[in-house]
């Protein structure tokens, strides 16, 4: 900026010196040549036949334009004024400074200094014969008003160039300052707790790169602090689940202690008579429902349990026909038919007993989704180098609210389970590298794809 100013400057001011010295120099010739016409008047005044004319040397400083020359005097050789363009001095003698001006013009020194004026006397000799002096009054004004107003110009211009250069260096102050001031603001407020800061890039400069920089440092602790509260999550879910498994195998103790008292009940207090059916029914009810317990108390156990896998090579026609045999019955009375579209079956290295589970779980899901009936829809196909198996029904689907929490841990949409199945169906898959995906279309029907790699 500093170099751009000084290069500005030095311009301007070369180009107004040399305007300058062109107008001294166009003044100096006008002068010169004044000067030459004035004299050229006073020879003519002086050596002319007949009087001097102080009228015509009157008007003819007032062709002079005023510039220079402000008073033409001729002096005969008895030292006296003859002629001048003030009528006062006609006639009159010299005083002693004007005598002394004209000695030192003899001498060869013509030209004398009166205040801003300048005094030139010039002797007039023709051939041998001396006729008299000339005094010419010379005002330096012009010229230093000359200089004085080129002076101006210079420090208008040098004045102009720096206040350019202000306003310039004030604009660009700003336009850096403001994004600064932005990320400054924006970084108190991230170290305040709100992490909710995301500054727009706009500019491809430095200001920029740090703007990028800023935003990439507050995703960065957005992520941390999700970290940080995932972390507190799974640690309270870890305690509540030490909790609650301590409490399930407390659980499963009384219930088998109640199951076997019923049946006690059952053998020792069975009444006769009418009253042995309604007594069978509750005994039964009563049964049933520990059962249930039972059955809720052991999913939650065996979710908490770490896997382990008994890798066996096995084959996916015999695994899905087990299966088939498994739901048939069960289709059969829930009037689902069984649709079965095998377009590759493999062999894979699998934990055969929980891969059934897991496609029992889906399977189950899908009947309940169909209670009036439906199609399950059992479909195989290979991409690339995996194996999936497609398991549709043709139910009321899932809503959009539930569709991202379907695989959650203890979700359900059903009045009884724990809602683990799912869940754990995606921790076995995933353990045997798989992926499992849902789709789901309400009023169509649902679909979920499990992957699993050939390999």
């Amino acid at each position: 900026m500093m170099l751009f100013m000084s290069f500005i400057l030095l311009s301007i001011l070369m180009f107004l010196s040399w305007q300058s010295e062109k107008a001294l120099l166009t003044e100096m010739g006008n002068q010169t040549a004044e000067l030459s016409k004035a004299i050229q008047v006073g020879v003519e005044e002086v050596t002319g036949s007949g009087s001097t004319d102080q009228t015509r040397l009157a008007s003819y400083l007032k062709s002079l334009n005023s510039k220079g020359i402000n008073e033409i005097s001729i002096i005969s050789n008895t030292d006296e004024i003859i002629a001048s363009t003030n009528p006062t001095k006609v006639g009159s003698a010299l005083s002693p400074k004007k005598k002394e001006l004209i000695i030192k013009a003899e001498l060869g020194d013509p030209v004398s200094t009166e205040g801003k004026a300048y005094n030139v006397i010039v002797p007039v000799i023709a051939g041998e014969a001396h006729y008299g002096y000339i005094h010419l009054k010379i005002n330096a004004d012009d010229v230093s008003e000359l200089l004085k107003h080129n002076m101006m110009k210079r420090i208008f211009a040098a004045l102009l160039v720096f206040g350019i250069g202000i306003g310039i260096a004030i604009f660009l102050s700003i336009r850096y300052t403001e994004p600064i001031h932005s990320v400054v603001n924006a970084a108190r407020k991230v170290a305040a707790g709100d992490f909710n800061q995301n500054l727009p890039v706009d500019r491809k400069d430095e200001i920029g790169e740090l703007t990028e920089s800023f935003n990439f440092l507050v995703q960065r602790l957005r992520e941390n602090k999700l970290l940080e509260e995932r972390l507190r999550e799974a640690e309270h879910l870890s305690a509540v689940g030490q909790l609650s498994r301590s409490i399930a195998h407390e659980i499963r103790n009384p219930l088998n202690f109640i199951s076997l008292s019923i049946d006690h009940i059952r053998q020792k207090y069975r009444p006769g008579g009418e009253e042995a059916a309604d007594f069978e029914a509750l005994v039964s009810s009563i049964k049933e429902e520990i059962h249930r317990l039972n059955r809720l108390v052991s999913d939650f156990l065996d979710y908490g349990k770490p896997l382990k896998l008994n890798m066996r090579h096995v084959s996916i026609d015999g695994m899905l026909g087990d299966v088939v045999k498994i739901i048939r019955a069960k289709a059969d009375s829930e009037k689902v038919s069984v649709k079965e579209e095998y377009a590759f079956l493999p062999e894979i290295t699998v934990d055969p007993e929980l891969m059934k589970t897991c496609i029992l779980n889906v399977v189950m899901n899908a009947f309940q989704a169909m209670p009036d009936g439906g199609t399950l829809t059992l479909k195989t196909e290979r991409d690339d180098s995996r194996f999936v198996l497609a398991i549709g029904d043709t139910g009321q689907g899932v809503s959009k609210e539930n569709r991202s929490r379907l695989f959650e841990p203890f979700f359900t949409t059903k009045d009884s389970g724990l809602g683990l199945g799912l869940a754990t169906t995606k921790r076995i898959v995933e353990e045997h590298g798989g992926k499992i995906d849902f789709y789901t279309t309400e009023g169509v029907g649902s679909s979920i794809v499990i992957s699993l790699p050939l390999t």
